[in-house]
């Protein structure tokens, strides 16, 4: 019984896995954009955040996969969906981009 729900509960949690791997990749992108117009070394912050970005996100690809490919395939769909809650989240509001102009 346990098995079965174990198995259940697999797909769920690659869903979620994917979107916490997600987060972190697509966050992780937005700050280091807005640290790194300021930063006085920015080549060394954009290089060292996608190489930990990339090194998390494929880790937790092959951690999440494990040999069964449908739960790889929900963990990509909910990498997906954080890229678009992560945009939606940190989107510029439009009297935000008026006062940045002038």
């Amino acid at each position: 019984m346990s098995e079965t729900v174990a198995l259940g509960l697999a797909p769920l949690l690659a869903l979620m896995a994917g979107c916490l791997l997600g987060a972190i990749f697509y966050g992780g992108l937005w700050w280091t954009v807005r640290e790194g117009v300021s930063s006085k070394r920015p080549a060394l912050l954009f290089s060292a955040s996608l190489l930990l970005r990339v090194t998390i996100a494929l880790g937790g690809f092959y951690f999440v996969g494990a040999g069964h490919w449908v739960w790889l395939v929900l963990c990509l769909l909910g990498f997906s969906m954080a890229r678009l809650a992560v945009t939606w989240l940190t989107r510029t509001k439009p009297d935000q981009v008026a006062s940045h102009a002038s």
